[in-house]
């Protein structure tokens, strides 16, 4: 299962982290790519990171699961890469998995019209940019994932296992981590 987490100065500590790590830990193969001009990025809270590959590099791989962190920087920079749009909008269209957290389903997604008659979730300040916002941590229609922000990455990461590799595996992550395997997504 490939997945990629794409990367800007200004994404979200944690769910970055928490998406690179949580995927890792079930054996996806991830591609955490900058689309910066450099692979160390400043995330929002400071912490500074070194993405594996720049995302020129992969900006015409397929991947199974594309998972956009928020923070609202990050996010803004990301809504502006066209190839990270190209390859949101391809998984879409091929009914492959595409997932966002925090202020990327309303930043990156709506804005690009990958939630057009989907419900959704994203942090609170941004639902009224969402078409059929869903007040919950993490919210799964089609293909399509969103989480509501940093407290719900654990459990945003953990559905994306759960959907792609099943319940079980989802579970032993998460027994793994001492962490509990939230299944109540909207």
């Amino acid at each position: 299962m490939r997945a990629l987490v794409p990367v800007a100065n200004g994404s979200e500590d944690i769910e970055t982290v928490t998406l690179v790590d949580v995927l890792r830990r079930a054996q996806f193969d991830v591609t955490f790519a900058s689309i910066e001009h450099d692979l160390t990025v400043t995330l929002a809270k400071g912490c500074k990171i070194t993405a594996d590959v720049g995302f020129n590099e992969i900006k015409k791989e397929a991947f199974d699961l594309i998972a956009v962190p928020g923070g609202s920087a990050g996010a803004a920079a990301l809504a502006k890469n066209k190839a990270l749009i190209e390859l949101l909008k391809h998984n879409r269209a091929n009914r492959k998995w595409y997932a966002a957290i925090c202020a990327a389903p309303a930043m990156v997604f709506a804005a690009h019209d990958l939630l057009d008659g989907k419900r959704a979730t994203c942090f609170p300040a941004f639902k009224d940019q969402l078409p059929r916002w869903v007040d919950a941590p993490v919210v799964v229609d089609g293909h399509c994932v969103t989480g509501q922000g940093p407290g719900s990455s654990l459990a945003f990461a953990l559905k994306l296992v759960e959907l792609i590799q099943g319940e079980d595996k989802a579970r032993k992550i998460a027994e793994s981590m001492v962490a509990p395997l939230e299944t109540a997504a909207a």
